[in-house]
């Protein structure tokens, strides 16, 4: 049998095998698979009555909920390309992606965390949106009519596996978004090679909070699901306690949320007494017994982007890597394919060396919004990822640091993953972050650190723990302690904005001088 590569041929696969299986479970709701369905089918129904059309680009900016995958999957199965858009947008942030990837449509709650979209809304130069024709506030939304089933069909029967799936946005830390462009024959396939190391079988239930606008919950998150028979559970505001209750209420088995989060829930009063015995091995080990974890470095963390539709680099997650693929994130995953060449000349390099890591296949993304095909790829069809990174004899990947944050202190190379992966194996360090200062015209090492709860370190421990860890010119000379994460400065895309971190940390503190 031929696995199905769009989604509404995917929810026929599901139908016949799980349809009374849950598909979601949200803040409010459960709905199974049949449920889903129908749900999808009688919002694309209502859609299409409204002249939603093949090809429409249509933007979804609201909280993860059942709804939020209903609606997506409702403009996928009919042909509609799928625009998630980040919550934390402003609104100078939405009209720049509005206008980027030619929204037609835009499908939103009202508020969120405070936030008053129609105030947004209101902000909005629609002069400069001409493809913008229709916003839908879901409060007003009404889908509970009679179902046209046949306009629905019709619309699914037209969509190919080489039609554009969806739209999902991206930025590095300094430049615009990218609209990166996923057929659905390769977003699914791309998901379809990573759902198995991810532990996204039939029967799990996972645990997974990250917010639909992003590739961690869209495609690693939903589309996992619908292609495994998971049940996917998530929360639009995760809270230590009751996330703990979710977590005991739903048996989840498989919990894929943050690594501060799981370590949150672990120190809270509650966890002692919470029945967690439905978690395996796969989960973040901060929740699992001790029998049921690994030592570090034995287990893979996955390798994946925007770009390439998530995981492209993995190991199962619930199974020790040998020994040669120790801190690895893994073995290149289904039919991706890597390769090292040298930053500056392109050459491809030897097994072990470190240079830029290119990757191809037929499960990345078709290309980029606004973008010829020869601004994205090379000429032999490759992709710059931007990350410098070596594959060993064994063809094991690991992960050095991004090309653009590599810098020189006194003309030796600092590479911030190295002097973060560092300062975190300080006892009491919970987090670590790095960047390059400028301290009278030459670069420096700057590092804000987040501690661990009741943990009680100066700027002067911290230095003198870093000088038994790093080479002299890898010392942070200038420190900042944080007192949440929320204390860093991030970009509407969830990625920290450097720019200001840098400034945040330049305007840190210094180490004191050492006694003679």
């Amino acid at each position: 049998m031929t696995p199905a590569e769009t989604v509404a041929a995917l929810f026929k696969e599901r139908l016949a095998d799980s349809a009374d299986v849950a598909a979601i479970v949200d803040d409010v709701e459960s709905l199974t698979y049949a449920e889903l369905e129908r749900r999808s089918a009688d919002i694309a129904s209502a859609l299409l009555a409204r002249g939603l059309e093949k090809g429409d680009a249509v933007g979804l900016l609201m909280p993860n909920s059942a709804n939020w995958a209903a609606t997506a999957y409702a403009l996928m199965r009919v042909g509609a390309i799928v625009a998630p858009l980040s919550t934390l947008l402003r609104p100078r942030e939405l009209q720049q992606q509005l206008a980027t990837a030619g929204i037609k449509r835009l499908i939103l709650s009202e508020s969120h965390r405070g936030r008053n979209y129609r105030d947004d809304i209101a902000q909005l130069d629609r002069s400069a949106l001409p493809a913008l024709a229709d916003i839908v506030w879901w409060s007003e939304f009404d889908f509970s009519g009679p179902s046209d089933r046949t306009a629905v069909a019709m619309a699914e029967a037209a969509v190919t596996p080489s039609d554009d799936m969806a739209i999902m946005f991206t930025s590095g830390s300094q430049g615009a978004p990218k609209g990166i462009i996923h057929t659905h024959g390769g977003a699914i396939r791309a998901t379809r090679d990573a759902a198995a190391p991810r532990c996204f079988r039939k029967g799990e239930r996972v645990y997974l909070p990250m917010p639909f606008f992003w590739m961690g919950g869209f495609g690693a998150g939903l589309l996992a699901a619908l292609i495994s028979g998971a049940t996917l559970i998530t929360e639009h505001s995760p809270e230590p306690a009751r996330t703990l209750r979710l977590l005991e209420r739903e048996r989840v088995t498989i919990f894929r949320g943050w690594p501060d989060q799981a370590l949150q829930i672990a120190r809270h009063p509650d966890f002692a007494a919470a029945d967690l015995s439905s978690l395996r091995p796969g989960s973040l080990e901060a929740l699992l017994p001790p029998e049921l974890r690994s030592a570090p470095g034995r287990r893979a963390n996955l390798y994946g982007m925007t770009e390439s539709f998530g995981p492209i680099a993995g190991w199962p997650l619930d199974q020790d890597m040998p020994e040669s693929g120790w801190g690895s994130f893994g073995k290149p995953l289904g039919s991706i394919r890597m390769r090292i060449v040298d930053p500056d000349t392109l050459e491809e390099l030897s097994p072990n060396q470190v240079g830029l890591l290119q990757i191809s296949g037929p499960n990345i993304m078709r290309g980029m919004c606004g973008r010829d095909h020869a601004e994205v790829f090379t000429p032999d069809n490759w992709y710059n990822t931007g990350d410098l990174a070596q594959i060993n004899d064994e063809g094991f990947l690991f992960f050095v640091g991004r090309r653009d944050d590599m810098f020189k202190v006194k003309g030796a190379t600092v590479y911030p993953s190295e002097v973060e992966e560092a300062l975190t194996t300080i006892p009491g360090v919970l987090r670590a972050f790095a960047t390059n200062i400028e301290i009278d015209g030459q670069n420096a090492v700057g590092a804000a650190v987040l501690l661990g709860e009741g943990v009680n370190i100066d700027i002067g421990a911290l230095a003198e723990a870093a000088r038994q860890r790093l080479s002299a010119f890898k010392l942070p000379a200038r420190w900042t302690i944080l007192g949440s994460l929320r204390d860093l400065p991030m970009l509407g895309s969830g990625k920290l904005d450097k720019a200001a971190f840098r400034a945040l940390v330049a305007a840190g503190q210094a180490p004191p001088a050492r006694r003679a």
